[in-house]
């Protein structure tokens, strides 16, 4: 799997060992079911344009790398605060990054640019025996490849719409570098950087044929909620005060493939004992 803004060596979120799906070599192999503990660690998932105003109600929306890639935060440390026991949080939104994994897309070099591909490095593969769901079925695809190349093909535009509406902030310099700190009442000092967010003073002041042309395209909604969506850090260090009280455990969501791309680069999170 590729990301743009990301070193060629370097393996997209929660991915390990990631492969194109081909009836040569996945014949036998099959998926058990499972759950989202692979996310537990992590304090961020990258969205699509898509998923903004879903995910803009649950997680502060930001934006990371070279792309302006919009990304959720799920923690203000190495941890996911939403995921208990392999469990996401019924309240909360699950981002189609997550809800995809452990299949994904590969780049290639055929006239489609991309292929299905599937992480042999999850514990869901079952390479062998009658576990799981096939992944092939007399040297075809299953229905289950079947649904996840279709969710692939599906929302490619998706993947497209988000990368021009990062170079459209970027376009208009509407991003600024800033930083979030904060102190816990067990005293630790929190603090996340590496980001950046719409600044209002130069939103406010977009052109008017600007503003026309990004009301059409949906754009000036997608800013919209991604302002308000930093009202959420607050939900954020309520969580992390108690966690056990504000999160329900939900099933998980084993939709195949979804509407994002490889990860951009993450905000950085430090955190020390006052």
């Amino acid at each position: 799997m590729t990301d743009p803004t990301s070193d060629a060596s370097a393996l997209p979120l929660f991915y390990r060992d990631p492969q194109p799906l081909s009836s040569a070599a996945h014949s036998e192999w099959r998926l058990r079911d499972g759950d989202v503990g692979f996310a537990a660690d992590t304090a961020y998932a990258p969205i699509v344009v898509g998923e903004l105003a879903a995910a803009s109600a649950a997680y502060p929306v930001l934006f990371s790398g070279e792309t302006a890639q919009p990304i959720v935060v799920l923690g203000l440390e190495q941890a996911n605060l939403f995921v208990v026991d392999g469990r996401w949080d019924v309240s909360a939104y699950v981002p189609a990054y997550v809800r995809r994994y452990p299949f994904g897309f590969i780049a290639t070099v055929n006239p489609e640019g991309f292929a299905l591909a599937i992480d042999a490095g999850s514990y869901r593969i079952v390479r062998a025996g009658e576990e799981g769901a096939p992944l092939f079925e007399d040297g075809k695809p299953s229905e289950l490849t079947r649904q996840a190349l279709s969710f692939c093909d599906a929302f490619q535009g998706e993947a497209s719409a988000t990368l021009a509406f990062g170079q459209a902030l970027k376009a208009q310099d509407l991003l600024i570098d800033r930083r979030a700190d904060a102190t816990l009442k067990d005293g630790r000092k929190l603090g996340l950087d590496g980001f950046q967010i719409v600044d209002v003073e130069r939103f406010n002041a977009l052109p008017d044929d600007v503003v026309v042309d990004w009301h059409r395209k949906g754009w000036l909604a997608m800013v919209h909620f991604h302002l308000a969506s930093l009202d959420r850090f607050r939900n954020l260090l309520d969580r992390m005060s108690a966690p056990s009280a504000n999160v329900a455990a939900a099933p998980s969501n084993d939709t195949a493939a979804a509407p994002a791309q490889s990860h951009s680069p993450s905000p950085k999170t430090k955190s020390a004992k006052a």
